[in-house]
């Protein structure tokens, strides 16, 4: 008897697969450059269609697939029909570079595979739990409703995992722990998780909000956006652009890569250094503040291929957070794997887990399919 689960991350031109025999990877890889001249694949469909032919499916029970944007509707893993594939379309204007990929590859999944149960997993579902207070913009409310703007937060698939990764580590039930988890990639969130519920996360009605990151600013003032058109004459399409692809630490330094930005910072780079410390202080004051919300904290966990791998970003991130209980030992901070770094008897615990996105959509398959069979 197999627990064969197969799970498609269709990224906006890539497509990462896993396949799993129970906790067994028994295959893995990615589909590069989709739709790109001289790319894997001429688009999503055609990735997928070749990941599947690839692959030994024999005794596949389930395909779990990424879908970065649920709305309000999905709140949970969902086993997809028509409706749901309708409903995720419906969604494309608050996700357009991401649910489209994602549609393509359920529906050539369903295509090639008819008799294999298809489940959604949405990086917006864990964040559902947020309260009002949390989720609300303080702008009109008739029209926050008519054009759906609030926060709906991302990541959440991976924030799941590694507050529940966290609990494991501390050797407690998961539904009493707080935790702080800092998911440090090109893209970053941080999230506010108490006993198991997101109650607080750094994205918003896009991922553009929040934490300093590769290409994307995080948090600004809007009137630079009224600035950047009425001074400097910039479209709505040019500014989106800059927010999303030239900014973070690409427009501080002149590269998105936290590696180089190290690199160079410690070569004496000014433009570097200065986008490593603002960087780090947008960190530092997410954390502060999600402490005061929690009230009690028991973890801050980085994860994400930043936080699991700079510790110089770990150390001056949390640097000055002593009186909260936050403290980071710069041995244990040089260290690998999923661990402590923080001193022996802290208040707060100071974790490094590595992300594991594919396995927690794995387990929410399987768990759909078991409820229905």
């Amino acid at each position: 008897m197999t627990d064969k689960v197969l799970v498609l991350n269709c990224g906006s031109s890539s497509v990462k697969y896993r396949l799993y025999d129970g906790d067994r990877v028994l295959d893995r890889g990615t589909v590069e450059r989709v739709g790109e001249p001289g790319g894997d694949a001429p688009d999503h469909a055609g990735a997928v269609r070749r990941i599947l032919a690839g692959l030994d499916l024999t005794g596949l029970t389930a395909v779990g697939h990424r879908v970065v944007h649920g709305g309000l509707r999905f709140t949970a893993p969902t086993l997809v029909d028509d409706a749901v594939l309708a409903a995720i379309t419906d969604l494309v204007p608050l996700a357009p570079l991401h649910n489209p990929a994602n549609l393509a590859g359920i529906a050539e999944a369903r295509a090639v595979l008819p008799e294999v149960p298809q489940v959604a997993v949405f990086d917006t579902a864990f964040h559902h739990t947020l309260p009002d207070s949390a989720a609300t913009y303080a702008i009109d409310r008739d029209i926050a409703q008519r054009y759906g703007v609030r926060r709906y937060g991302f990541h959440g698939t991976s924030h799941s995992y590694v507050s529940r990764r966290t609990a494991e580590l501390l050797g407690r039930p998961y539904a009493e722990v707080n935790t702080i988890t800092l998911h440090l990639g090109n893209g970053a969130s941080v999230c506010a998780v108490a006993q198991g519920r997101s109650v607080a996360t750094s994205m918003g009605m896009s991922p553009l909000e929040g934490l300093v990151m590769g290409t994307r600013s995080g948090d600004l003032d809007p009137t630079v956006v009224f600035h950047l058109r009425r001074e400097g004459g910039l479209g709505v399409d040019e500014i989106d652009d800059l927010l999303n692809h030239r900014s973070g630490l690409l427009g501080l330094s002149g590269v998105n890569d936290m590696r180089e930005v190290l690199s160079r910072r410690a070569a004496g780079d000014e433009a570097a250094a200065l986008a490593f410390d603002v960087y780090c202080r947008r960190i530092t004051g997410y954390v502060g503040a999600y402490y005061a919300l929690l009230g009690r904290v028991d973890a801050v966990t980085f994860t994400a291929g930043v936080g699991e791998h700079a510790a110089p970003v770990r150390a001056a991130a949390l640097a000055g957070l002593e009186r909260l209980g936050i403290t980071v030992d710069p041995e244990r901070n040089t260290g690998s794997g999923d661990r402590f770094i923080s001193p022996d008897g802290a208040e707060v615990a100071v974790c490094v887990v590595g992300t594991d996105e594919e396995r927690e959509i794995a387990r929410a398959a399987r768990a759909v399919v078991a409820a229905i069979t």
